[in-house]
C-alpha cells in the first residue's frame, strides 16, 4: 500500500516530507474522492474541486476584523517592512483582499490576472465575479517570513448596512472560501472597540466547521490600564460566546502588535509572553501543514459522503412522471426529517451534515429528477480511503518527519524575539544570572544560611526529613518539591549541604514567582563547591 510513496521516502531521506505526503493527498483525492464529488455535483453545493495548487501552496494565515483593529499593521509588524498595496490609517483604509506572498522581486498582481495563474491557489475565486476580483490582489516581495507562510489581509468590516449591500459580492462566502483553505484564522479586536457588528457576526459564523483554526488577538491592549484590560477581556469573551457556539474557550492573545513604544508598560511582561505564544503558534504552521491538509481532506470526504446520501435519497423519492414540483417542495420542507432518517440509516453523526437552511435554499434551484441514484462503489472507495489509505499516509508522514529538520517560520519579528538578551525568559527564572561570573544565589545565601542552621545540620549537612520540614512551608505540591530536591541534591547523597539548601530555596522562589523549573540544572546554578566534580564526571 502506497509503495510508490515509500520508494520516494527512501530515495529522499531527509527531504521534504510535506512534498511527498502532498503527492499522496493528491493521489487520494483524484482517484477516490473526486469521482464521488463529480457524480453528485458536490462542487455546486459546497466547495469547488481541489486543484494541484491547493495541495502545494504554503500555509496561509487569514486576518479578519473590523476597521482600525490593526490588521495591516499586524502584517507589517510580522514582516518588518511595507508591502505593495499597504495603507494604514484610523479610517477604513483596506477595501480589498490582499494576498501577501513571497516573490523574488517586489510587485503586485491584480485579481483578474491572479485567478488564471495555475501556480496560485486562487483560480476558483473567479466565480465571485468582477465585483470581487477588482477588490482582490496579490502583493509579492522577497521577505524571509513569506518563504514559509502567506498572509491574507481582508477589508475592514464596518457596522453600516450600506457597506454590506454595496460590496457587490458575497463577503461572507469569500471568507468561507478562504477559511476552508487557510491554516490559521486570526480575529483581531481593538481594546477600545469590542462591539461585534452584524456583518462581523455573520463573518464569524461563516467559519462554522473551522473552529480549530481560529485564534483571537486583543490588539492595542497597551492603551488601557490593568483594571480596564481585565474588564475588556471579560467583555470580549462574553461577546464571542454569543457568536461562536463551541463548548471550548477560544485562545485569546493579548498585546500591542506594532513596533511602537508601549503607552502603558505595567503589563509589558504579559504582552511579551502572549506575543511569544502567538509567534510559536504561527511558526509551527509549516510543520503542521501536511496534517492540516490531511484533516481538511477527511472533513471534505465525510461531507461528500453525506451529500451523496442526501442527493440520492431525493432522487429516489421523486415521482417518475407527474407531481414533480409538488414533491420537490415537500422534500425541501421535510429536509430536517430526511437528515434524521439518513443519520439512523447510515449511522452518520449529525455534525457531518450541512446546514439545513442553506441546503434548502440551494436545492430550490435544481431538478431533483436529474440527480443520480446511490452508487455504492463510489461510497466504498471513499470508505476504504478513510479506513485504510489515510492510516498509511499518516504513517508515512511520521516516518518522513523524523528524517528532516522541523520547518519553522523565520525572519521579520520572529527573529527579534530570539536574538540577544531580549528572548522570552532571558535573565528571568532559572536563566537569571546566566551571564554573571558570581553564583546568582550568593546574594541571598546569608538569609538561606540562617534557616539552614536552625535545621540541625550534622557534619555540615541536613537530612531529608529536616529539609522537608522547611520546604513544605512553600505550600508547593510534593511532585514539585520532589523535582526541586532532585535538582538541588547535586551529589545524590540524600542530604543537603548549605549550598545545596540555598539552591533548593532559590528553585522554590523561581517556582513561586511563576516560572518553570529546568529539567536539568543549568551550569550557572550548580553550587561552586560542586562544579569541579560535576565536570569530572562528564
Amino acid at each position: 500500500m502506497f509503495s510508490w510513496m515509500g520508494k520516494q521516502a527512501g530515495e529522499r531521506a531527509g527531504g521534504d516530507a510535506v512534498q511527498t505526503v502532498t503527492g499522496g493527498l493528491k493521489e487520494l483525492y483524484t482517484r477516490r474522492l473526486q469521482p464521488l464529488e463529480d457524480y453528485y455535483r458536490f462542487q455546486d453545493f459546497h466547495s469547488p474541486t481541489l486543484e494541484e495548487a491547493d495541495f502545494d501552496n504554503k500555509p496561509m494565515v487569514l486576518l479578519v476584523g473590523q476597521y482600525s483593529t490593526g490588521k495591516t499593521t499586524f502584517i507589517r509588524y510580522l514582516l518588518e517592512q511595507d508591502f505593495p498595496g499597504m495603507r494604514i490609517g484610523p479610517e477604513p483604509t483596506t477595501d480589498s483582499f490582499i494576498a501577501v506572498m513571497y516573490g523574488d522581486t517586489e510587485g503586485s498582481t491584480p485579481g483578474n490576472a491572479l485567478v488564471v495563474d495555475p501556480k496560485k491557489p486562487f483560480r476558483k475565486l473567479s466565480r465571485f465575479g468582477n465585483a470581487f476580483l477588482n477588490r482582490f490582489m496579490c502583493a509579492q516581495l522577497p521577505n524571509e517570513v513569506l518563504k514559509s507562510i502567506s498572509i491574507i489581509d481582508s477589508p475592514g468590516i464596518l457596522s453600516g448596512e450600506k457597506q454590506r449591500i454595496s460590496r457587490g459580492y458575497d463577503f461572507c462566502q469569500v471568507l468561507q472560501w478562504f477559511a476552508e483553505r487557510v491554516d490559521r484564522i486570526i480575529l483581531l479586536f481593538d481594546a477600545h472597540k469590542l462591539d461585534i457588528s452584524d456583518e462581523f457576526s455573520e463573518a464569524i459564523k461563516s467559519f462554522r466547521g473551522q473552529d480549530d483554526k481560529i485564534r483571537v488577538v486583543l490588539n492595542k491592549a497597551d492603551q488601557v490600564d490593568t483594571q480596564q484590560l481585565m474588564r475588556v477581556y471579560g467583555a470580549l469573551m462574553w461577546s464571542l460566546g454569543k457568536v461562536i457556539n463551541t463548548p471550548e474557550v477560544l485562545r485569546v492573545y493579548i498585546g500591542s502588535f506594532w513596533a511602537q513604544p508601549l503607552q502603558n508598560t505595567e503589563n509589558r511582561r504579559l504582552f511579551e509572553v502572549e506575543a511569544q505564544d502567538l509567534f510559536r503558534d504561527i511558526q509551527s504552521l509549516p510543520q503542521k501543514a501536511a496534517v492540516r491538509k490531511l484533516n481538511d481532506l477527511i472533513k471534505r470526504a465525510r461531507l461528500a459522503k453525506v451529500h451523496a446520501y442526501i442527493i440520492s435519497h431525493l432522487k429516489k423519492e421523486m415521482p417518475s412522471v407527474f407531481g414533480k414540483e409538488n414533491k420537490k417542495r415537500e422534500l425541501i420542507s421535510r429536509l430536517p426529517e430526511i437528515y434524521i432518517q439518513l443519520q439512523r440509516e447510515h449511522h452518520i453523526s449529525p455534525g457531518d451534515f450541512p446546514e439545513v437552511k442553506k441546503m434548502q435554499e440551494q436545492l430550490e434551484n435544481y431538478d431533483f429528477s436529474k440527480f443520480h441514484s446511490l452508487k455504492p462503489k463510489l461510497i466504498e472507495a471513499v470508505d476504504n480511503m478513510l479506513a485504510n489509505k489515510i492510516a498509511s499516509l499518516m504513517s508515512l508522514m511520521s516516518q518522513e518527519e523524523s528524517n528532516m529538520p522541523t520547518p519553522m517560520v523565520h525572519g521579520g519579528a520572529f527573529d527579534g524575539t530570539t536574538t540577544g538578551p531580549f528572548g522570552q525568559g532571558y535573565g528571568e527564572g532559572a536563566r537569571e544570572g546566566a551571564d554573571e561570573e558570581e553564583w546568582v544565589i550568593a546574594k541571598d545565601k546569608p538569609v538561606y544560611d540562617e534557616i539552614f542552621y536552625t535545621l540541625s545540620p550534622i557534619n555540615g549537612k541536613i537530612s531529608g526529613v529536616n529539609a522537608k520540614k522547611e520546604m513544605v512551608n512553600s505550600k508547593l505540591p510534593n511532585s514539585v518539591l520532589g523535582k526541586i530536591w532532585k535538582l538541588a541534591d547535586c551529589d545524590n547523597d540524600g542530604m543537603l549541604d548549605e549550598e545545596e539548601f540555598a539552591l533548593a530555596k532559590h528553585l522554590i522562589k523561581i517556582k513561586l514567582d511563576g516560572y518553570e523549573l529546568p529539567s536539568i540544572l543549568p551550569p550557572h546554578l550548580v553550587p561552586p563547591s560542586h562544579r569541579k566534580p560535576l565536570q569530572v564526571s562528564e
